[in-house]
């Protein structure tokens, strides 16, 4: 199987963000809706969204499934209260639910929490088990940064996350460290906010033990890990000046990377720097980057190309492109092994 560990619910109906629109414009005064009962979408458009745009994708790329999850930039934890997260994450889970139940041999659902800044992120718990217990999610989307870009928040090393991971290793059910909406000048969305987030992930870590309290903790660090792969050196060295144990034994049993790098150098490095044990498949389409590389003639992210590009052995591939995952994921897995495959 070819399984995309990220994938975001990009083409939701335009409802959707009509309703979001609405919450927002409100937020001072939540008595005048909208209601969650407000929002109609109907099964049928529902499928549309996903026949004419991801799965249509899918299967002319080569894709078999898709671990789907809220639109990353729709999350904005920093509009409103918990209130408001909480009610807004709700509706983003149920509708990605209803993709994976529509289309159950190609997709599979992942959550969104409902974070907050200065809210502790306890409050998210309630959520997280509804969606592993009543939706099936494999996976769940963790921002570090709930302000949007200001990061009043503590590090992901720090005792005020424990909540959330306690649950986690519960569950046996990995964490992707994905930013929202930069509300910060200073950071563009998808080519500062996102990619700086990614790399401060990693340093969080690095700098921290808290592996030691959460062995079986697992991280996937999306878009190829930002700066990571091309700095290994510099944080190998930062480890080492530490007394950090070697990157290997210190991080890479619990931190796992994805190929949404949308160009052949990028995941030749990603593949030669990063052991590929830590590597799984992913695309992010219909994401960020959604254009045609002058190039190449080829979408940027249509990055099983990249992998079938790399300089790979056979079992290499494997591993990226359905071994890792299913390892790192292993709620997936159990469902693919009810499922015979």
């Amino acid at each position: 199987m070819i399984i995309d560990c990220h994938g975001h619910y990009t083409t939701a109906p335009k409802a959707l963000e009509d309703w979001r629109n609405a919450q927002i414009a409100n937020l001072n005064t939540p008595e005048q809706g909208p209601r969650v009962s407000d929002l109609k979408i109907s099964d049928d458009e529902l499928r549309e969204t996903i026949e004419t745009n991801q799965l249509r994708l899918m299967k002319e790329r080569g894709s078999d499934l898709t671990i789907f999850s809220p639109r990353a930039s729709f999350m904005a934890h920093h509009i409103g209260d918990f209130n408001t997260s909480a009610t807004w994450a709700a509706i983003c889970n149920e509708l990605c639910a209803r993709v994976a139940q529509l289309f159950p041999d190609n997709f599979a659902t992942a959550a969104m929490l409902p974070q907050s800044p200065g809210v502790d992120p306890s409050s998210c718990i309630r959520e997280l088990e509804k969606c592993v217990k009543e939706y099936g999610a494999v996976g769940l989307n963790l921002n570090p940064d709930p302000s949007g870009g200001h990061w009043t928040s503590p590090p992901l090393s720090d005792r005020h996350w424990y909540p959330i991971y306690e649950k986690m290793v519960e569950y046996d059910i990995p964490a992707m460290i994905h930013v929202s909406t930069s509300c910060n000048a200073c950071f563009h969305t998808t080519g500062a906010h996102y990619l700086n987030a990614d790399t401060t992930a990693f340093m969080q870590c690095l700098t921290s033990d808290l592996f030691k309290d959460f062995p079986t903790l697992k991280f996937l660090i999306p878009h190829g890990g930002g700066a990571v792969p091309y700095h290994w050196g510099r944080f190998r060295g930062l480890a080492q000046e530490m007394k950090k144990p070697p990157l290997a034994e210190h991080l890479l049993e619990n931190i796992f990377f994805d190929t949404c790098v949308y160009h052949q150098p990028g995941i030749d490095l990603l593949t030669k720097v990063i052991p590929v044990k830590n590597v799984l498949f992913a695309s992010e389409m219909i994401g960020a980057v959604r254009g045609i590389d002058p190039e190449t003639g080829n979408y940027y992210d249509d990055t099983k190309r990249y992998i079938q590009a790399a300089r790979l052995t056979d079992e290499e591939r494997f591993a990226i492109f359905e071994g890792n995952a299913r390892r790192v994921f292993p709620r997936l897995d159990a469902q693919l092994k009810q499922k015979g495959q």
